[in-house]
């Protein structure tokens, strides 16, 4: 998730005003946190979560083995701690004696090693379950060759949890801070992520209370949670507001302490007065076409480079007009150890890339009179919707093609995405779980649960295989480099531009900070009305 020319090492933030409409010195919270949140979630259920909106209310509500700091570090969660072998693949994990679930009980490691199970079950379809890929007998059970319960995970005892990987990986305690690995209780295994707060049995800072549809969540603290001294606001409500001006507006009149949107005509305004509530970062994320290769018409690896070709990035950019950089390749600048690949055409000037992608069009059989015609699914959004004719409007132009452009609420999108009888193309993105290219490589394997696509190419897996096999970092960077520039020449997917988080958070909400994985646990938030 992060922008190349702001520099993640630097993390820069662009801070901007507030109207004198906001009052920054005056505050209206009451203890209650009123964060906008620019989707409903699709489910409260740690496993099938596949969502940004999802993920953040459930950071609320869940904790995993480990967690992250308000700066994005790996820290202690339910282990106090752990320690791993001398190869490196077999981890430990010391359960901490007060971890407790809401309704008193002692969270235990079979907790953790059921929930995976489940999550790792082909049956189940977890968007999720690619984080646990690393863990001994993962892959062959996405593939459906070995059962869930041959997963590398055992319980010693209630608090020693046992985890066998296939290969090292030194960032495997950064996955166990995601939401994919959290524990869910599967006692109360019909009431997982149902939104009935009399129901509701989680393990995290804070505790359903109620749910409005298409409205708000509210949570409250967990008087169970073991750290519960060190949650400073006792009181969240997370209010659904898809459209940026809305959250706006609600900001403006002091209804939101925090944003996740801010509309692209409001920054002259927030930039010329007081530099201190607009927080534009970048983090480590990637939107991007998908091409349903499923679709015959579709099978031309020279009428997918046309349509890629035929994207005039720096014009899409400028349109969103928040510093996002535009994207040839899929794996972020700035994710660790490695180097972003890039098509070849990158460079080219316009009006010779517009000439290629013209001919590559011709080549698949297209023209003029016998144009391609191309159905676009995308999710309810300002922004996306506008990315979306705007593109239906370059592939126009350029190509003459005919498109269908088709929004759907976000709920109904995040279903409609796997069937692709629905579309041609469809608008995705993604954003790390964990601070590693194979994050967003795994994405496209042949048994992802998140390869939407249908994208198969056994030596782009092979590759993908070799490098998690690898030792010598050097070693694994240039082979998982080379599996990217693999999947690129196969042009299942049509990089966009790479994100940037923008916030608008009030002068006395504390504890905000820029990260790479763009996380913002209420945990470590705090207010300031002095």
């Amino acid at each position: 998730m992060k922008v190349q020319a702001i520099g993640l090492a630097a993390l820069t933030v662009v801070l901007s005003g507030v109207l004198t409409a906001c009052h920054p010195g005056s505050s209206s919270h009451h203890g209650v946190l009123r964060r906008g949140l620019a989707g409903e979630p699709s489910t409260l259920d740690p496993g099938l979560a596949a969502d940004t909106y999802s993920s953040t209310v459930l950071m609320d509500l869940y904790e995993g083995l480990t967690s992250v700091s308000p700066s994005g570090e790996v820290i202690a969660g339910v282990a106090r701690s752990w320690s791993v072998d001398a190869t490196g693949t077999e981890y430990t994990f010391q359960l901490r004696a007060d971890a407790r679930w809401s309704n008193g009980e002692r969270v235990r490691a079979q907790d953790f090693a059921a929930s995976w199970c489940r999550e790792i079950d082909p049956k189940f379809g977890a968007a999720g379950a690619d984080d646990l890929r690393l863990i001994a007998h993962a892959a062959q059970i996405l593939a459906g060759k070995e059962p869930p319960s041959a997963l590398g995970v055992s319980a010693r005892s209630d608090v020693v949890l046992v985890v066998k990987l296939d290969r090292p990986a030194p960032y495997f305690p950064q996955i166990l801070a995601h939401t994919s690995t959290y524990p869910v209780y599967l006692k109360n295994a019909a009431s997982i992520g149902t939104h009935d707060p009399k129901n509701w049995i989680s393990n995290g800072p804070y505790v359903l209370s109620e749910w409005l549809p298409t409205t708000r969540a509210d949570l409250k603290i967990n008087e169970a949670y073991w750290d519960r001294s060190r949650v400073r606001i006792k009181r969240i409500q997370y209010e659904f507001k898809p459209d940026d001006s809305s959250q706006y507006a609600a900001y403006r009149a002091g209804q939101l302490d925090m944003t996740d949107m801010v509309p692209v005509n409001a920054l002259p305004l927030l930039r010329k007065q007081n530099p201190s509530e607009l927080l534009i970062t970048p983090f480590l994320g990637t939107a991007y076409y998908g091409i349903n290769l499923s679709n015959k018409t579709l099978s031309s690896v020279a009428l997918r480079q046309a349509l890629a070709m035929a994207v005039d990035r720096k014009r899409l950019v400028e349109s969103l007009g928040f510093g996002q950089v535009p994207a040839f390749g899929f794996v972020p600048p700035g994710t660790a150890n490695y180097t972003p690949q890039e098509w070849d055409w990158k460079s080219l000037p316009d009006a010779e890339r517009v000439r290629s992608a013209k001919r590559l069009y011709t080549e698949a059989g297209f023209s003029t009179a016998k144009p391609l015609r191309l159905r676009v699914l995308f999710n309810s959004n300002e922004v996306i919707q506008r990315t979306a004719v705007l593109i239906a409007a370059m592939w126009k132009e350029v190509l003459g093609i005919e498109v269908e452009l088709t929004a759907e609420e976000y709920k109904v999108f995040l279903q409609s995405r796997h069937d692709t009888s629905r579309w041609d193309v469809a608008r995705l993105a993604w954003n790390a779980d964990f601070d590693d290219a194979s994050n967003f490589l795994d994405v496209l394997r042949a048994h992802s649960p998140n390869n939407d696509m249908s994208y198969v190419n056994p030596v782009f897996d092979a590759e993908l295989d070799k490098s998690a096999a690898m030792l010598d970092t050097t070693e694994r960077r240039a082979t998982l480099e080379g599996s990217e520039r693999v999947m690129l020449n196969d042009y299942p997917i049509i990089p966009l531009y790479y994100y940037v988080s923008k916030r608008l958070v009030k002068p006395y909400l504390h504890g905000v900070v820029p990260n790479p994985l763009n996380y913002v646990p209420s945990k470590g938030l705090s207010f300031n009305d002095k």
